[in-house]
């Protein structure tokens, strides 16, 4: 199985800010979301993070060796890394989801997420019947790596919401066994 979990949360997070590349820390609720991430899994086989800290941090809840691969690391947002979402110019929002193409000044663009998520996931599909992976990444590659599984566009990302410390399980197939679940948070 592929498990692919968002790390946990960040103040930044917290604040509605978007963040991409900006390289904060868990905060104390993060720190507790990663270790009860970490409690839900049995034998894992590799485990593998995106290079952020936010993400290295919740990988080192799993007290297990990591692999960095910079393909899961989150979208670029460019000139708009940090701003809080609710004072991004409505004209922004509206060019950003009708254009998959579209990114902001310096940044990524939605297809340029989707084509190296779908790189990487292709990578670790023939291991996916044999072996418990678990991928630490962020909001926008795990949305990608729902469209790569689906086998639909990367638009879908607008209609999809990832929760911190969420898991999104992929069977062989690729098959969706779970998404966005944080059973593992309430108790």
């Amino acid at each position: 199985m592929l498990h692919i979990v968002r790390h946990g949360r960040t103040e930044m997070n917290s604040a509605g800010k978007l963040l991409g590349r900006l390289d904060p820390s868990l905060d104390d609720v993060g720190i507790h979301q990663a270790e009860r991430l970490a409690e839900t899994f049995g034998k894992i086989d590799l485990l593998i993070s995106s290079p952020l800290l936010r993400t290295r941090e919740t990988a080192e809840a799993f007290g297990m060796p990591i692999e960095i691969d910079e393909r899961w690391i989150e979208m670029d947002y460019g000139e708009l890394d940090g701003v809080p979402m609710n004072e991004v110019d409505p004209k922004i929002w509206k060019s950003w989801r009708g254009n998959l193409d579209w990114a902001p000044t310096g940044g990524e663009s939605h297809r340029q997420v989707g084509q190296r998520i779908r790189e990487a996931c292709e990578e670790l599909s023939p291991q996916i019947m044999n072996k418990e992976i678990v991928v630490v990444s962020h909001v926008s590659p795990i949305k990608a790596a729902l469209a790569w599984t689906l086998s639909v566009g990367d638009e879908i990302a607008w209609r999809s919401y990832v929760s911190p410390a969420s898991v999104m399980t992929i069977g062989s197939g690729p098959s969706l066994r779970k998404f966005n679940d944080v059973s593992h948070l309430d108790s």
